[in-house]
């Protein structure tokens, strides 16, 4: 039952924007913990963020040196204020300090990965109303600039 459990699971989704990667991943159960933390070390993932409830240990991940923030909104919703202003202190610190690292993100199912039509109405006007607040704006190993918004 657990293989084929796995097979219905989306694939992870690397998302490269000028020197800044990202993980969009699935919800992990403690069963298949271990091939999961295998699949962030594969993409260089240091940084693991959380935007449900906790489903799974997160001590494992932590003990191979992924750091586990704890990030819940409710599903299918916007994020509220406080996540975005710590997302983006995140990227700020992430990509000066380690520049070309990853960071994953998942939800409790990560329907909107690859799959037409994922976003709600509730997100869609979100994004439709989203002026960015602050640029995040720094130079990676190549002297490149990079902009977060």
């Amino acid at each position: 039952m657990g293989r084929l459990a796995n097979m219905n699971r989306p694939a992870a989704v690397e998302i490269a924007y000028e020197c800044m990667r990202f993980l969009i991943t699935h919800n992990p159960t403690n069963a298949t913990l271990n091939k999961f933390t295998e699949e962030l070390k594969k993409f260089e993932v240091n940084t693991l963020v959380r935007v449900c409830d906790a489903t799974y240990d997160k001590a494992p991940v932590e003990k191979e040196g992924i750091q586990v923030l704890d990030w819940p909104f409710d599903d299918g919703a916007p994020p509220p204020t406080q996540i975005v202003d710590n997302w983006l202190k995140l990227l700020n610190t992430k990509f000066r300090e380690e520049p070309g690292c990853c960071i994953a993100v998942h939800c409790v199912a990560g329907l909107g990965r690859k799959r037409r039509g994922a976003f709600n109405s509730k997100q869609l006007l979100y994004l439709e109303k989203y002026r960015p607040k602050m640029r995040l704006r720094f130079k990676d190993t190549n002297g490149h600039n990079c902009c977060v918004q």
